[in-house]
């Protein structure tokens, strides 16, 4: 990230999430970073911005949109669920937490730095969300987990 292209705390919240996307996209790429360590990051999240958007929705007697609470749709074209192999456990070792570390810190400071809302993160982060369960749902063994996000080129 080079400081003279962060949005600024006033720019619109259409060019925060645009960084946010560009640099997502960037390091993902560059890092070749697997479906699995992706989805992790993406879900731990988007699992505390929509907490927090609950509690403070809550006390203002508001009702958050079904697209910011909840994942939203894939289409699963393989109904078969023969995946054998591995368990949790022995996937959440094998993963790089390091890899994970920097796609997460990445995250963190493109909101802060930017002060991108927390709706709009979660917008910005579900359609990931989205494509990552995509791919997740497709994969036919623990070894397609590990298989590098692959990111349509208008993403």
């Amino acid at each position: 990230m080079s400081e003279d292209r962060i949005p600024t705390e006033d720019s619109p919240s259409t060019e925060k999430m645009l960084f946010l996307q560009e640099n997502m996209v960037h390091l993902v790429n560059q890092m070749s970073m697997p479906v699995i360590e992706v989805s992790l990051v993406l879900s731990k999240y988007l699992n505390r911005m929509v907490d927090e958007l609950e509690k403070k929705a809550a006390l203002s007697d508001e009702i958050l949109p079904e697209n910011v609470l909840n994942q939203w749709p894939i289409e699963v074209t393989d109904d078969s669920d023969t995946r054998g192999g591995m368990t949790l456990e022995r996937i959440l070792e094998i993963v790089d937490q390091d890899r994970m570390d920097i796609l997460d810190t990445l995250i963190r400071t493109v909101i802060n730095a930017t002060e991108l809302p927390f709706m709009d993160a979660v917008i910005a982060l579900r359609s990931w969300e989205q494509l990552a369960r995509t791919q997740l749902s497709s994969a036919s063994g623990v070894g397609q987990l590990f298989s590098p996000m692959d990111l349509p080129d208008e993403f």
